[in-house]
């Protein structure tokens, strides 16, 4: 049984990346294979997937959802939009001197004036003027991670978005498709790699810290995806034709796994709560496409259930080693499913 220690890891403060490399492919890539470490770059994935093989892509986009705001009584209030609940209410994140009881009159951006509603655990409604999404995207600033530490720039607002979002409703990237740019994915194509997309959108819950040793105890946080029937059948396919399922990053591991639970993956809509640890018997995945992350992480769990505990610790050890850049504008890892779970598949 692992412990939240068994993922903690010592990683010098500058190599957690503050910014963007001038091209999206120019990052690094590192192969975690069955014969080793490969110090590769990003665009080299080209040449490790083969025709048929088929990729998964989470195509949610940021909302601006952080907000700066003043209460009725004069105290400052930040906000942060955790999930659109229907067309006038969220659910967000409220930092403030004191948590505000309901019917509590919040103005945001100097713009607006929400009513705070019901608290529901760590978050709260809060009931909006007008359309949601509408005032969001027009008032709100992008809600960068925490460990980035310089406000939004215009830069941010181009590539802390993938190419190909458009399903607004996330709070973060799924940061694993930031290394790819449109070239790319046209080459993919061109080989005869499948391209196929579902929807999960990012909740603020991804930065939440596990603060329970016995992870067991750890509650995760909920998040809303959707599987299209278009995607569960090219996976199928693969699967069918002994082709690798690659997801583009963990919340599209996330979204595939939870749809699997049944055994069989199903198309659909719905909220999971998957908490993937070692142990977890994967049932569609074969390969990942990820970032480097957090130490004692629920993230840092799940590649280690996927590609193997040690594999992980001798890969991220050695990305220490060659200075590899870390977390949401960092470096890439390209995981293939350890061979335990593999051979039981």
């Amino acid at each position: 049984m692992y412990a939240l220690s068994d993922f903690d890891f010592e990683l010098p403060s500058d190599l957690v990346a503050q910014a963007p490399l001038p091209q999206r492919g120019a990052s690094r890539l590192l192969e975690v294979a069955s014969d080793g470490l490969h110090d590769r770059v990003f665009t080299d994935i080209l040449e490790l997937l083969k025709p048929g093989d088929v990729m998964v892509f989470n195509d949610t986009r940021v909302l601006n959802a952080r907000f700066f705001g003043v209460k009725d009584t004069g105290g400052r209030v930040e906000v942060l939009v955790e999930r659109i609940l229907d067309i006038s209410t969220v659910l967000a994140q409220v930092r403030a001197s004191k948590s505000p009881p309901p019917g509590t009159l919040i103005r945001l951006a100097d713009a607006f004036e929400v009513i705070v509603g019901e608290r529901e655990g760590e978050f709260f409604r809060l009931h909006f003027p007008g359309e949601a999404i509408t005032l969001i995207e027009a008032y709100g600033r992008l809600p960068l991670p925490p460990y980035i530490v310089h406000e939004a720039s215009d830069q941010d607002e181009r590539r802390y978005q993938t190419v190909f979002a458009r399903s607004p409703g996330a709070v973060a990237a799924p940061t694993a498709g930031l290394h790819f740019d449109q070239p790319l994915l046209d080459k993919l194509q061109i080989k005869g790699v499948r391209l196929a997309w579902l929807t999960l959108h990012v909740g603020a819950g991804t930065f939440q810290p596990v603060r329970t040793e016995n992870i067991t105890e750890h509650k995760m946080h909920s998040e809303w995806f959707h599987l299209p029937v278009e995607t569960a059948a090219l996976v199928r396919e693969a699967q069918q034709g002994g082709h690798e399922v690659i997801a583009v990053g963990t919340t599209s591991m996330r979204a595939l796994e939870s749809a699997s639970q049944t055994g069989a993956l199903q198309a659909g809509s719905g909220d999971t709560q998957i908490f993937i640890t070692p142990g977890y018997q994967f049932k569609t995945v074969t390969r990942l496409v990820t970032n480097f992350h957090l130490p004692k992480s629920t993230l840092m769990m799940l590649v280690s259930a996927f590609a193997g505990y040690e594999r992980i610790r001798t890969a991220y050890a050695h990305a220490i080693r060659q200075r590899y850049r870390f977390f949401s504008y960092g470096d890439a890892m390209l995981l293939n499913l350890d061979p335990v779970w593999a051979e039981r598949r």
